[in-house]
């Protein structure tokens, strides 16, 4: 799976998982703060905050239009600025009062807008990579490698989120209020941080990013590039259409995990826990885990028994 991939995959993947750490950190917290902030019920709490999604949904069908004529690598960038401006809007402690909530809304607004512009061109620069023919056999692999990535910035999302708001309380002295300032604050770390992977390993993926000689050159290919018939075109349509019908109640469901999930563990579960089971709730046990999951790949797919040496000492690591 590892092997033989072009070194723009890991770089791309990196900076959305930086991104998605910031993005997740918000959304684990967010419909508290709205509550506890806001003094909002439940019910407006979740108003705004499917709203907030249905645009993050929605805005990179206008993304993707913007990065056909003005290039993907121009819409990331600009995407991924507004999203930090709109995390520093949730970062700032301006209280609870009319301006408050306006920063706030302009936050939600500035956030979907740069997730738009920035999370689906990045995918389609990953797409890209695997245009060449040296690389076409790997596209499955790669986006597998692609969202585990993702996944791991999700996974600790929600610790980050906790840590920190707890660190403020007991450190700094602040109000629960004001703790979630906070954590908001480490979205856009994150977010610098991906930034900062995206142009440190630009050159690694630059050919991809939709210069004007690319275009040029996309043209003569589609040109030359056999045309659809109507019935081949219907077909893929209603392949779609398909799709879209199972990815919807998919997505319905897993955004609960911000939502109803989120008031079930807030009001009807225990806080701590004590003994071996304790262990499943520690977020370096679950470092350990992604280790030995990826050192189990390593292990059976390395073509070099030092590889798998190593895979193996690893994988005893993190058992320990």
């Amino acid at each position: 799976m590892f092997e033989g991939q072009p070194k723009g995959l890991y770089a791309l993947a990196l900076a959305n998982t930086g991104e998605r750490f910031g993005y997740y950190t918000m959304l684990a917290i967010f419909v508290l703060f709205l509550k506890a902030n806001f003094g909002l019920s439940p019910g407006m709490a979740g108003t705004i905050y499917s709203t907030f999604l249905a645009l993050v949904y929605f805005l990179p069908f206008i993304g993707g239009i913007l990065a056909d004529k003005f290039g993907y690598g121009k819409m990331v960038t600009i995407g991924i600025v507004a999203m930090f401006i709109g995390y520093v809007l949730l970062a700032l402690p301006l209280g609870n009062g009319t301006t408050a909530l306006a920063c706030m809304f302009a936050a939600l607004a500035v956030i979907s807008s740069g997730t738009g512009l920035f999370k689906g061109n990045l995918q389609v620069m990953v797409g890209n990579l695997y245009d060449a023919p040296e690389y076409a056999s790997k596209r499955d692999s790669a986006f597998s490698i692609f969202y585990m990535a993702i996944n791991i910035g999700a996974l600790f999302a929600p610790t980050a989120a906790v840590k920190i708001m707890e660190y403020a309380q007991h450190n700094l002295g602040v109000s629960v209020n004001d703790s979630y300032h906070f954590a908001f604050g480490v979205a856009c770390i994150s977010l610098v941080v991906s930034m900062a992977i995206y142009y440190i390993s630009r050159s690694t993926f630059k050919h991809v990013e939709g210069s004007s000689k690319q275009k040029s050159q996309g043209k003569v290919t589609a040109v030359a590039a056999e045309e659809l018939s109507p019935r081949e075109t219907k077909d893929r349509i209603i392949a779609l259409c398909l799709v879209f019908a199972v990815v919807i109640f998919f997505w319905m469901a897993f955004h609960q995990n911000g939502l109803t999930l989120t008031y079930f563990a807030d009001e009807f579960t225990a806080k701590s826990s004590t003994g071996l089971e304790s262990m499943m709730f520690d977020v370096w046990n679950l470092v350990a885990v992604i280790f030995i999951v990826y050192g189990v790949f390593s292990l059976f797919q390395s073509a070099t028994s030092k590889a798998k040496v190593i895979s193996g000492i690893i994988i005893l690591l993190a058992l320990a």
